[in-house]
């Protein structure tokens, strides 16, 4: 029966569309792509799936023009085949082939023409999602983790759309730093450089950022991401510079900001400070390494009777490598609770394993024949230096490490006295000596333990990496070249070198030029984060990290990390607001000069700071003194910039609220904008500037390896999506690099290249063929059509009761940020489910049912179904093939309201439908053991095909028994269905379906045979035989009833009947 339109479909009922020019246009959506082809009659089972899932448009012509040949030779045997109108066949202006380098541009053009993304966020009724983007910089082109970020992002954005959420998408670009200054010097000359003004250069980056981001912004659109592209965030807008400038106020004011000489990573190639987050560590750096002595000339009280009978030829021994740093000694220091012994130094050994295949260097110490030094090294040591060393060390005594501290030493540069020292943890026995060389001016451990004692923070090394004349005879040399070697032949020469050996560990380097960085004591402005250190910790807490692991990450960095050095050497940012007094040099920065600066710099941008005299940028109360202050030259981390955005976007922008839902950008954000927001919010606001974090990894190669010009192995988004060379492949389109990102589980490292793409590909092609299939067999159908579903046959319930756990289970992918599961239930899902199974056995109630039929109609209101949830599940990942499908669906939706889904977008995700989910589980147990009984009869008729017994199932007969009698008594049942679609050879495709009570009656007569054994141990026996009866015309079914009818001779009473519009049959005469 035909019931009353159910509520899945009551806003189906068509109606006049409110876009006059949407349907009308399309944008060209509607290509012609006809599936009314020229078939033979009952020409639909295994020609039409070929149809559909064959990714070669000329395959698909050929089969037309074959089948087209074929019926030209049979019709004029059939009576010019009089049947071929009643036969419905699929027809949709939908293709196979998605032609997506043209299509999505049109596509993405009918989008923004009708400001989709607005008019859903407008209409939809739910609460505010805010997805704040972390700032690319605009230096470049875009690479392929761009578009993984992006496309993540845009995933989740359209979903959360779906759900009825306002979704609040601002796009950023980080536009201030060293990547886009170098970028402008790099496009200068020599001359041109030379001339250069910090007003020249501010004004060429300030271009050169924003013709990146109109660049960038480009890309990102022609991914298929939707954002507010009208109003995007940038670092250099006035607005924002202003709005850090207040973060910046607020923390010197709550005494965050302070200005110390302190070590810093320094970078000789950029000559300028940097932060953590700007560093890369290389692993295979090469340092190199010495052990020298220095040689002490008093011991303490507590270590007098343990030394006293060693003096005069007693000496410390440290290791490093950095020998550059030994000018800018100022201890030793050593750990009080490990053992150390005076050591005398024996002999040289024979055998020693100092050798030159190793590259390694005996001093002249140890070559001197007389006079060899007693040294003090830590006990557990011993051995190891033994080797290390080539000699024979004897223990002459032994003690605590704190007894040593007090002894002194004579500096091995300037022979000054120094003092040995207590340290900390870090001093060890995996390596070295047991004695650590402190230079407080050149490591972060040695400045501490230099604060707690007051040693002198000498760093005699300029911006360059060069020693300045404060290192004597080493002034000029670079520290990291000749200057390393020059300090060790010193030492050589002075007899305090024991061995020089190369060194290979792990290094930072600077991220941006690629060259190894220094610690180098300067004065820096700094934010105190032991200030508020425990408040991070506490919010950390607070927040959902995916994966869980990030959680672990940030809390140990932010637990280690010392204060943040937020100065910067450099002209392209915005300047640390402070005067300094011409003469103390003693800065001046307040509350009131900061906010003053503020507001200079929110009307007229940081410009101000270098085209405005003093006297302008100061507060009228310090103008009568504004000639004893110059203006400061520093400008601020660019991480402090982009950790800012939470202040200059999600609090000033209306609309946007603290804390954002989600913040989604790379694993080495934790020690980057994950990090640096965190800890300006806490300290202004004392909250997390997000209520969630998730952390993709990064992309590399096929092969797992990172991806490099050089190497050449790099994959270009650009290229994926538009195509480029013959080498590179075709121009896959946005969609199926979408398709990439939610296959991948990217909280890792993920792969891509040719290989996997062209998978891609091939998925993608299957899921457009499902899509089709779905929109060709619609084409006569309406909302008011739909079968009630207690009215449905068992094999349409089972296929709604799947299609809802699918619906289920990619919501649950969506919600918890897994997408690549959702990838792999549709990919299953449409593959398995839909077209090896539901949609090759729909085939003959679409095509040949009947247009009007209960069974026909029934089948279309579970594909209509399954058109409206796929395209919603599949729309957040592939929008323009669901918009694409959308724009062809053949009946229009109307909302409850009258409101016409323009777009794809404007339909809602729709709550779950428990009535769906009902199906008993015995039933549900039992479709599954049809399923799979499925699956080998066709393995028993593929054998049978192979033996020529048959070409189409529908020439087979299928025997079927089981011992079990419910089983047999079920199957029974199923042979003499109702519900013509329920009926076993409907499901299995063939023209007869048998259940024997005893295999001896029919085995011998059976050539083919297989079997299949259920879950429940049950064994059901299979046989093949050729059809009885003669080939309907119509249907091509086997039927003893072929022949039987006069007006229809040739056909069987099913096809009877639907060609006689249900009129009584009359039977031929008896011969």
């Amino acid at each position: 029966m035909v019931a009353a339109t159910p509520p899945f479909f009551s806003s189906l009922s068509p109606r006049a569309h409110p876009w006059a020019s949407f349907r009308h246009n399309q944008l060209s959506l509607c290509r012609t792509y006809s599936l009314s082809l020229l078939l033979p009659p009952g020409l639909y089972s295994s020609e039409l799936s070929y149809f559909f899932h064959s990714g070669l448009k000329q395959r698909a012509k050929g089969l037309a023009m074959s089948a087209k040949k074929s019926y030209e030779v049979q019709a004029s045997k059939q009576d010019e085949g009089r049947y071929k109108h009643t036969i419905d066949l699929p027809k949709t202006n939908f293709g196979l082939r998605a032609n997506s380098i043209v299509r999505e541009p049109e596509i993405q053009k009918f989008w923004e023409d009708n400001e989709v993304f607005k008019r859903v966020v407008d209409r939809n009724s739910g609460g505010t999602f805010i997805l704040h983007d972390g700032p690319p910089y605009a230096n470049g082109k875009l690479h392929i983790g761009h578009a993984l970020n992006k496309i993540l992002k845009d995933i989740i954005n359209r979903y959360k759309l779906l759900q009825n959420y306002k979704v609040q998408f601002v796009p950023g670009w980080d536009c201030h730093g060293l990547p886009i200054e170098l970028k402008v010097l790099q496009s200068m000359d020599q001359a041109a450089r030379n001339d250069l003004t910090p007003l020249t250069l501010r004004e060429n980056a300030a271009k050169f950022a924003k013709e990146t981001v109109d660049l960038q912004m480009k890309s990102f659109k022609r991914y298929g991401v939707w954002a507010d592209w009208n109003n995007p965030y940038l670092t250099l807008s006035p607005e924002y510079e202003a709005a850090q400038i207040e973060v910046f106020a607020q923390m010197v004011t709550k005494g965050y900001i302070y200005r110390g000489r302190k070590p810093v990573h320094w970078s000789p190639s950029s000559r300028t400070a940097l932060a953590e987050a700007e560093l890369e560590y290389h692993d295979d750096h090469v340092s190199k390494s010495i052990y020298a002595i220095f040689k002490m000339v008093s011991a303490s009280p507590a270590s007098h009777a343990h030394l006293e009978g060693f003096f005069t030829n007693l000496c410390l021994a440290i290791w490093t490598t950095t020998p550059w740093t030994i000018p800018a000694n100022a201890a030793v220091a050593v750990n009080p609770a490990l053992a150390y012994s005076v050591v005398e130094v024996y002999s040289v050994l024979e055998e020693t394993a100092v050798s030159p295949a190793k590259q390694s260097r005996l001093g002249g110490i140890l070559n001197n024949g007389e006079n060899k030094p007693f040294i003090i090294v830590a006990s557990d040591l011993v051995p190891t230096l033994e080797s290390k060393w080539g000699v024979k060390l004897i223990i002459k005594n032994t003690f605590l490490g704190k007894a040593l501290e007090n002894c002194r030493y004579l500096h091995p540069v300037d022979g000054k006295e120094c003092p040995v020292v207590i340290g900390g943890d870090y001093i060890t026995t995996e390596s070295g000596t047991g004695l650590v060389h402190t230079a407080p001016g050149h490591g972060q451990e040695d400045y501490i333990t230099g604060l707690k004692y007051g040693l002198p923070i000498l760093s005699p090394v300029d911006d360059n990496g060069n020693f300045t004349e404060e290192a004597g005879e080493f002034s000029g040399l670079n520290v990291l070249g000749d200057g390393n070697t020059a300090v060790v032949k010193y030492l050589d020469g002075k007899m305090l070198l024991i061995v020089e050996e190369p060194y290979k560990h792990k290094y930072a380097y600077d991220w941006r030029t690629k060259k190894p960085t220094i610690f180098r004591a300067t004065e820096q402005w700094f934010a105190s984060v032991d200030g508020f250190r425990q408040a991070v910790m506490d919010a950390i807490n607070t927040v959902n990290w995916v994966p869980p692991q990030a959680e672990n990450r940030i809390s140990a960095m932010i637990a280690s990390r010392s204060d943040w050095c937020i100065s910067r050497q450099r002209t392209w940012g915005v300047p640390i607001p402070v005067f300094y007094h011409v003469d103390t040099k003693e800065p001046l920065i307040t509350g009131e000069t900061i906010l003053h600066i503020q507001g200079i710099i929110s009307k007229k941008g940081s410009d101000a700071w270098w085209h405005m005299s003093t006297e302008d940028l100061l507060p009228e109360k310090y103008r009568s003194n504004a000639s004893k202050y110059q203006k400061g030259s520093d400008t601020m981390d660019v991480w402090f910039d982009s950790g800012s955005s939470w202040a200059a976007v999600l609090g000033k922008r209306e609309g946007l609220t603290l804390p954002a839902d989600l913040y989604l950008e790379g694993s080495d954000q934790h020690r980057g904008w994950f990090q640096s927001s965190l800890l300006t919010s806490i300290a202004t606001t004392g909250k997390p500037p997000y209520s969630c974090v998730v952390t993709h990894g990064f992309v590399l190669d096929e092969k797992g390896l990172k991806m490099s010009k050089s190497v050449g192995n790099v994959v270009d988004p650009e290229i994926i999506i538009s195509g480029g060379s013959t080498k590179d492949g075709p121009g896959y389109g946005a969609d199926v690099l979408r398709l990439w990102v939610s296959s991948v589980d990217f909280t890792g490292d993920v792969l891509i290249g040719t290989q996997i793409l062209r998978q891609m590909s091939d998925i993608y092609r299957k899921l457009r063929g499902t899509l089709r299939y779905l929109l060709s067999n619609l084409h006569d159908w309406k909302p008011g059509y739909s079968i009630a579903y207690d009215d449905l046959p068992k094999i349409d319930q089972h296929a709604l009761f799947q299609l809802e756990n699918v619906v289920k289970n990619v919501k649950d992918g969506y919600d918890n940020y897994q997408f690549y599961k959702i990838f792999q239930i549709l990919q299953r899902f449409a593959i398995v489910d839909l077209s090896n199974f539901y949609f090759d056995v729909a085939k003959d109630r679409l095509y040949v049912g009947g247009s009007a039929s209960f069974t026909r109609r029934s089948c279309q209101t579970v594909l209509a179904a399954h058109l409206l949830l796929i395209v919603r599940m599949i729309a957040p990942i592939l929008p323009h093939l669901a918009e694409d499908a959308w724009q062809n669906v053949p009946f229009e939706r109307v909302a409850e309201n009258g409101f016409v889904a323009g777009s794809v977008f404007e339909l809602r995700w729709l709550d779950q439908n428990e009535r769906w989910l009902s199906m008993p589980a015995p039933d549900v147990d039992f479709w599954g053991s049809i399923l799979e009984l499925r699956s080998e009869v066709n393995k028993v008729l593929e054998v049978a095909r192979g033996g020529k017994l048959i070409g189409s199932s529908l020439e087979a007969k299928l025997y079927l028994h089981t011992s079990d009698s419910a089983t047999s008594s079920r199957l029974q049942q199923m042979c003499k269905a109702v519900q013509e679609a329920d009926s076993l050879h409907r499901i299995f495709i063939t023209s007869q379906v048998e259940i024997l009570t005893s295999v001896d009656e029919v085995a011998q007569s059976v050539e083919h045979q297989g079997s299949y054994t259920n879950q429940a141990n049950i064994e059901i026996w299979i046989g093949i035989v050729r059809a009885d009866g003669r080939k309907c015309e119509r249907c091509w079914n086997y039927s003893p009833m072929v022949g039987m009818f006069a007006h229809h001779s040739t056909l069987c009473r099913r096809c009877c009947t639907v060609v006689s519009d249900g009129q009584p049959l009359q039977a031929a005469a008896q011969v």
